[in-house]
């Protein structure tokens, strides 16, 4: 059968088998010769639905641009073989043409607005087709491009749908797995598709920087051509829909749909900012926004957006870019570079003056102009820092030239903190100043000057420099603009801190990093001194405390000690003649002197300076210097001038209860220096040194010692009912205790012996109990009423001891005398018995017996009247000068004096033990003479009778 002799039926057979087998040449011959029964339509479905999805476009490309033509010959002259329809009958190849069952040229689930085109019909088709079968959309474009010049309903479905899907999984990333069919990438709402499409920008860390900008202009510009998704798919009972018509449209919601996608752009951008901000920055320097896409050439060389969109578009841009500035949340130098760049972007693309480079903006210092007019630093506007960056009423996101300067500020000032180690970012840059909160920008100001604190300490220049971009932190350079500097309110992220209080902080900074001689040009000998020398005066004290309460050696030539003197002797001029500045002096001194002796306070933690300034009790400090260290009781003239210098250094100050006096600083050193004494005592008694305790009791504190409490007025002790006696004050508790500690010393075989006995008695234990005795009259005259009886048992004891050992030297002497006399002088005589040797060995016995306690008790009761005393000859006879009897302690001389048998006695000597005894009675009498039935004292008499 000839090829042109077969049947419709049987031709349509043979396209169908032709098409199965993707023999295109025959297929093209056959259709050339049965073009009326094979028509365009029919060849197209017979297409569709045979033509294998695996042949490569190139194959049949041109027997589509021949159809296309309305060439259906073309050059070919394949033949082609009928043998297969040939034995068919006509009735079974109508049957069978029947039941052929070609698909439409309409694809599944189109949208009503697809075009009515045949051929863009089955472009679209078959596209879809290969895609479902094979998944190899890259032979769409080669399918597809021939074609667009046909529809631009195609154009659109090519660069918005088919490029962006081939992009992203065959050349962008190709190494991900996931691959979209068309009909689900179509099924994409603008935030899944964007999301989709930018999910792996900026993944690859080694080549994020270019390949940002390449997915924004090649991914997302191409998915935003022509008009929304969205919108796109609304079905319209127009026939065709055209870019021109889309662009055309006046509706608000019609716009709102036409930008929605690169709405989600946008916000992509502003997500990825707070969290890589890397990526967004890239982007943002990579890519000019909306207007700069990448088709594919694909494009027919129209504008594809109108000017109005343009403008619209290129404004949220514009917006979107300042708003991740504020939304990188990195506190680092790196991201601060990103938003400097971020800034020079939006300058670039809002074509405005160009801005310096950080490190040169932040060497300069200029001025911020005045944005109150703006009402940018408006506390109401502190929400849109963190909230509502994208919204049109935000004015710090405006693309407005104060906006940017106000953003270029916060820039400097962040970096200015960073740059210091106290890293901020934009956003807390931003809150700082536009809330103006005073707590937290002291907060943010402290924590800065504490890592300035460790700054250079021989380089004056930074110093200069850093102190001038701390008043710029506070004012933005505000003073510069006016004439009243002082008066002018910060604008800064420290606007609300004093000036005078940053001043002081500053200067307190120069001084802990010895910067002294930059410190006093600028605040104290400066023509116009920033502080007042009141408040100079104050911050001077202040940082030497601070110098001295961190020093940890308390040597004054080294560490913080040094400091804090040569603080002081930095500022004479404001300094001289303050109480504080002599306070610190002899602060210093003191604690000097106390760092030369071993002092641990607790185990393994040894003296700090600032222990001695907060001590309660600075005093009792010097007593364990004597526990510390040995025969260091021995230096007490260095512990009394330790002493006097704590309280003139006002470290015994004690808190004034209402309604008590102050005690005066003459009162203080008295007090340090009984004190003292008194802890050298115990510390020689403790290390066995009776003879130099002995020695400070009766040379020292013979002359300080004063009587322990306060008597109390004969009003008060009168008051009875509802009013209580008061208590007497105290006034020396430490001269009485150490005197007795001395007194209750028994010597031992490790106590220090005496170097020499001067005119004492050669006996060493009549020595110890004379001195004791001595101790102990110290104590009965300067001790309580409480303590007298417990004294006076001591006292007794030792009388006692006297009395023994004076009875055997005594006997002693007796029997040298005897057996002198008789047996060892050469040509004695024989003894002669003399008249009065018992009477004269009777009347020294008696003379030499002691007298009880009681018996003294007695006599004083008896000659209480008789009229001298003999405390005051004890005194005599024990000083070199004389001195007048206390008042208070009368009672004793007035008791001492029945001690005597007769005035007469006064002319001659008066032996140690009766000086003694005069003594123990007088401080009976004035303590439990009650007791005995004594007579008061009257005291008027003995006064008139002085």
């Amino acid at each position: 059968m000839a090829e042109a002799d077969i049947s419709p039926a049987k031709a349509v057979l043979l396209a169908v088998q032709l098409a199965t087998k993707g023999q295109i040449p025959a297929l093209r011959q056959l259709i050339s010769l049965h073009r009326k029964t094979l028509h365009t339509e029919l060849v197209l479905r017979i297409l569709l639905t045979y033509l294998p999805e695996s042949l490569d476009s190139s194959e049949y490309v041109p027997f589509l641009k021949d159809i296309e033509a309305g060439n259906g010959s073309g050059d070919s002259e394949e033949p082609f073989d009928t043998a297969s329809v040939s034995e068919i009958s006509e009735g079974d190849a109508k049957k069978k043409v029947r039941k052929l069952r070609l698909v439409p040229l309409l694809w599944p689930n189109a949208p009503e607005d697809a075009p009515t085109d045949p051929f863009v019909l089955f472009l679209i088709h078959r596209s879809l087709r290969i895609d479902q079968s094979t998944g190899l959309i890259t032979q769409l474009p080669e399918l597809l491009v021939p074609f667009l010049h046909r529809s631009g309903y195609l154009r659109t479905w090519m660069i918005s749908t088919i490029l962006p899907l081939i992009r992203l999984n065959y050349e962008y990333h190709s190494d991900e797995g996931t691959v979209l069919t068309i009909p689900k990438f179509e099924s994409l709402d603008d935030h899944s598709g964007v999301t989709l499409l930018l999910s792996q920008t900026g993944k690859d860390q080694t080549s994020y920087d270019k390949t940002v900008g390449r997915d924004l202009k090649g991914l997302t510009g191409p998915w935003m051509y022509g008009n929304s998704r969205t919108k796109r798919r609304k079905l319209r009972k127009s026939s065709t829909l055209s870019l021109q018509a889309v662009e055309s449209l006046e509706e608000p919601s019609a716009a709102d749909h036409k930008y929605s996608g690169w709405e989600e752009v946008f916000k992509w951008m502003i997500d990825q900012a707070g969290t890589t901000w890397r990526i967004v920055v890239e982007g943002i320097e990579q890519w000019d926004g909306p207007g700069d896409v990448d088709l594919g050439g694909y494009e027919d060389g129209t504008m594809w957006l109108d000017e109005d969109d343009q403008e619209h578009l290129e404004a949220r841009f514009a917006r979107t870019v300042l708003a991740t500035a504020y939304l990188i949340s990195e506190e680092s130098q790196d991201a601060l570079d990103g938003v400097q760049r971020i800034l020079m972007r939006i300058i670039e693309l809002l074509d405005q003056d160009r801005i310096p480079t950080l490190q040169a903006a932040c060497a300069l210092l200029t001025p911020v102009p005045d944005l109150d007019g703006s009402d940018l630093l408006s506390a109401k506007n502190a929400p849109y820092l963190r909230n509502d960056l994208l919204d049109d009423h935000n004015p710090l996101t405006s693309p407005k030239e104060d906006s940017i300067k106000l953003l270029h500020a916060l820039l400097i000032s962040a970096f200015l903190c960073t740059r210091a180690n106290c890293p901020l970012n934009i956003r807390r840059a931003g809150e700082l100043t536009i809330l103006q909160d005073e707590h937290e920008q002291k907060l943010a100001f402290t924590k800065l000057m504490h890592h300035l604190a460790n700054g250079p300490k021989g380089d004056d220049k930074y110093w200069i420099r850093t102190r001038n971009e701390i008043l710029w932190l506070r004012g933005w350079g505000a003073e510069e603009l006016t004439e009243n500097s002082d008066a002018v309110k910060g604008r800064g992220i420290f606007g609300q801190l004093a000036k005078e209080f940053v001043e002081v902080e500053v200067l307190k900074s120069l001084l802990t990093n010895t910067r002294y001689t930059l410190a006093r040009s600028i605040y104290e000998v400066a023509m116009d001194p920033p502080l007042s020398k009141e408040v100079l005066h104050d911050a001077v004290v202040s940082a030497a405390k601070n110098a001295y309460d961190n020093a940890t050696n308390a040597n004054k030539t080294r560490g913080g000690l040094k400091k804090c003197d040569d603080i002081l002797q930095t500022f004479p001029g404001t300094l001289k003649g303050s109480a504080e500045y002599e306070e610190m002096e002899y602060l210093v001194r003191v604690t000097h002197e106390v760092g030369k002796y071993r002092l641990v306070f607790k185990q393994g933690e040894p003296f700090r300076p600032v222990n001695l300034r907060v001590h309660s009790d600075p005093i009792s400090i010097i007593g364990k210097i004597l526990d510390q260290n040995p025969k260091s009781y021995t230096q007490i003239g260095d512990f009394l001038d330790m002493g006097r210098n704590m309280v003139l250094a006002g470290l015994t100050k004690e808190k004034v209860e209402s309604g008590q006096p102050a005690l005066s600083q003459a009162e203080q050193k008295a007090i340090a220096e009984k004190r003292i004494v008194s802890m050298c005592i115990d510390a020689a008694l403790a290390e066995d040194d009776f003879e130099t305790a002995y020695s400070y009791v009766v040379t020292r504190l013979k002359d300080i010692g004063g009587p322990a409490h306060a008597r109390s007025p004969d009003l008060e002790r009168r008051k009875s009912g509802l009013f209580a006696e008061a208590p007497p004050k105290v006034l020396d508790d430490w001269s009485w205790r150490a005197s007795l500690q001395a007194g209750k010393y028994e010597r031992t075989s490790n106590t220090v012996k005496p170097t020499h006995l001067g005119n004492t008695s050669g006996n060493v234990e009549i020595r110890h109990l004379e001195q004791r005795m001595d101790c102990l009259s110290q104590a009965l005259r300067l001790a309580p009423k409480a303590t007298l009886q417990e004294i006076l048992n001591v006292y007794r004891r030792c009388e006692e001891k006297l009395e023994q050992f004076v009875k055997e030297e005594a006997k002693i002497e007796a029997a040298w005398d005897e057996q002198g006399d008789e047996n060892l002088m050469p040509g004695g005589f024989a003894g002669t018995p003399m008249k009065n040797n018992a009477t004269t060995s009777t009347s020294r016995a008696v003379e030499e017996a002691p007298m009880s306690l009681f018996d003294l008790s007695r006599a004083s009761m008896a000659r209480a009247q008789s009229g001298f005393s003999a405390l005051s000859m004890v005194r005599g006879s024990n000083s070199t000068r004389q001195e007048k009897p206390r008042p208070e302690s009368r009672g004793s001389a007035e008791l001492s004096r029945v001690s005597t048998p007769d005035s007469a006695s006064l002319k001659a000597p008066m032996r140690k033990r009766d000086q003694l005894k005069n003594v123990a009675v007088g401080g009976l009498a004035s303590g439990v003479g009650w007791l005995l039935g004594a007579p008061p004292v009257n005291h008027s008499e003995d006064e008139g009778r002085e």
